[in-house]
């Protein structure tokens, strides 16, 4: 172990920047793994809604989104919402 000041505060550093590497590399793996997985599944599953006959996924969540309907009307005022405290 290192007498000096300089040399004890490098050896206690060092395993602290190993350690926050290696779990920096980890998550990046994971990351990187994660979006790969998601791609390649999406890739497949385009192919198969051609083999199937469907339209590409964008344009079927486009076309089966109806038009929300009329708000519903205000309750009355004399009703208390549920958000209200009770009085």
């Amino acid at each position: 172990m290192p007498e000096s000041w300089w040399g004890n505060a490098i050896f206690s550093l060092i395993p602290t920047i190993v350690l926050g590497l290696l779990f920096w590399m980890v998550l990046r793996y994971i990351i990187r793994g994660d979006r790969t997985a998601r791609l390649e599944y999406d890739r497949i599953e385009a192919e198969e809604r051609a083999k199937a006959g469907l339209p590409p996924r964008g344009s079927a969540d486009a076309s089966a989104s109806a038009p929300s309907p009329a708000p519903a009307e205000p309750a009355p005022a004399s009703t208390p919402s549920p958000d209200d405290p009770a009085r």
